[in-house]
């Protein structure tokens, strides 16, 4: 017992082994989970749309599931929610409550292929029910600082307009996450990066209870990164996508963006700015088009990385790189210890990432050529210009 308690003597080194759990646990569930959907043919099989060639089992979240929610129930169990408030403790099991059911709506829609319609219902739903169990958005600042609560100039949304703002923000995030899924390894070390990030404003806060779930996300994400990198050997599918998504918007509301004040919602937005704004760039090209926003192409970030003539992995790892240098503004802003030379490092690897994908691509670029001129093709090199 007192290995215990010193191992659980301050809430970071809790967050820390939680992390751990989750890692290893979820590294280990999901070889399970992929035999089993080989077994019984749950797969994902190839089409225009996709960049696998081959069927890949896409239940991957399960594991992910299993490995967040594990690592959460273990340390529990090993007293390390005893340094919480009741109130904090009751929010945990809200989280995982919720993203327990956008994790079977998303499990839905790979069995059985649901419309678009009655996910976003079901969405919608659940995030009711999670905000009226007081994971919420309940205040924005004033801007001229007219009026005072608790000290700070803001302004308690009424419950309608609290329910409107926390709705949006939950299902936003979580089909935001769901969008950029479409490249192995994307999605999960996005998350995982978003959940460090997430991890360290929120101990920055004293938001203890938002670190520990951030923690146990960031664990499940990387110890299924071991599973899904380039070349993937199985697909987290739309249950872990849903999942991971709903997880980081309401980890951001718990900890960060509590109160939705001006400066604590900047957190969550910097940090997870990149995928918000493929979002929106998408759904406005296809509302431009007069298509649905569900409507299935080929706009997103990655895909026109992949058009510009970056590999996969090269594709991914610059994503990575402006995540978490978003990360680290994050940090900045939040005023975390060291902040500017977390802020300094991200900056460096950024910009490697951006100096080696742009020799790789003029490497490409100049062997595509040398086989053109092989095959007695014209390359763009060669055609006289305008």
């Amino acid at each position: 017992m007192a290995s215990l308690a010193a191992l659980f003597s301050s809430p970071l080194q809790v967050a820390v082994v939680t992390f751990g759990i989750a890692a290893l646990l979820t590294a280990l569930i999901v070889p399970l989970v992929r035999r089993l959907g080989l077994r019984f043919g749950l797969i994902d099989r190839p089409d225009p749309r996709k960049q696998h060639a081959v069927p890949m089992v896409r239940l991957g979240g399960v594991g992910m599931v299993a490995g967040f929610s594990l690592a959460l129930a273990i340390t529990w169990a090993l007293g390390g929610f005893g340094s919480l408030e009741p109130a904090k403790d009751q929010l945990i099991w809200t989280t995982l409550a919720g993203a327990l059911c956008f994790f079977v709506i998303g499990l839905a829609d790979d069995l059985f292929a649901l419309p678009p319609l009655p996910r976003l219902a079901g969405q919608v739903a659940v995030a009711m029910a999670v905000w009226s169990q007081g994971v919420r958005i309940g205040a924005i600042d004033l801007p001229l600082g007219l009026g005072v609560v608790g000290g700070v100039s803001a302004l308690s949304l009424p419950d309608g307009l609290s329910l409107v703002a926390t709705v949006l923000w939950l299902v936003g995030i979580t089909n935001a996450i769901n969008w950029i899924d479409g490249l192995d390894g994307l999605a999960a070390g996005v998350g995982g990066i978003a959940a460090i990030g997430l991890l360290s404003v929120s101990f920055s806060l004293q938001q203890s209870a938002a670190g520990l779930l951030a923690a146990a996300l960031a664990g499940a994400c990387f110890g299924f990164l071991r599973h899904n990198f380039n070349p993937a050997r199985i697909f987290m599918g739309d249950g872990g996508s849903y999942f991971l998504g709903f997880a980081l918007a309401a980890i951001s509301i718990v900890g960060p963006a509590k109160g939705l004040t001006t400066v604590s919602l900047l957190f969550p937005v910097l940090i997870l700015s990149l995928p918000l704004a493929d979002m929106s760039a998408v759904i406005m090209g296809r509302l431009s088009e007069g298509h649905s926003p569900f409507y299935p192409d080929r706009r997103h970030l990655h895909h026109r990385l992949l058009r510009a003539g970056f590999s996969h992995r090269r594709t991914v790892l610059l994503i990575y790189a402006f995540t978490q240098w978003l990360a680290a503004l994050a940090l900045v802003a939040a005023n975390v210890e060291m902040r500017f030379l977390w802020l300094a490092l991200a900056t460096a690897v950024l910009i490697g990432a951006l100096t080696g994908s742009r020799r790789h691509w003029r490497a490409q670029e100049a062997q595509g050529c040398r086989v053109a001129r092989e095959a007695g093709r014209p390359t763009p090199i060669d055609q006289p210009r305008p």
